[in-house]
């Protein structure tokens, strides 16, 4: 990404055609630049640390519980937890972990 000099306006690139080399051009004003090397440009992806909805037992002890159904074993009683997700004109999106301490599933309900 390279930025006129004359202006500051993001420039464009123009691709070959005819007999006419790639250049780079500004929108905005009379600036051009012709492309005289191989662009080539490498970029490491950083990937981001996923953390978990419901960090730990010890997270379990302060959370609310509500009268739900576990969709694996049935059992009445579930932790919840609630975080906007989408943009903030959508609803909130609520996260379930079961109580059961045998089964500990975890399910959302958009």
């Amino acid at each position: 990404m390279d930025f006129c000099p004359a202006c500051g306006m993001l420039l464009q690139i123009q691709p070959a055609t005819g007999g006419n080399r790639m250049r780079f051009f500004c929108p905005t004003c009379p600036y051009v630049c012709p492309v005289r090397n191989k662009i080539v440009k490498k970029a490491r992806l950083v990937k981001k640390e996923v953390e978990p909805i419901f960090s730990g037992d010890d997270a379990m002890k302060l959370a609310p519980k509500t009268a739900t159904s576990c969709p694996r074993c049935y059992n009445g009683e579930a932790y919840f937890k609630q975080m906007q997700i989408r943009s903030a004109d959508e609803p909130m999106t609520t996260f379930y972990k079961c109580c059961n301490g045998n089964c500990q599933f975890q399910w959302r309900d958009d």
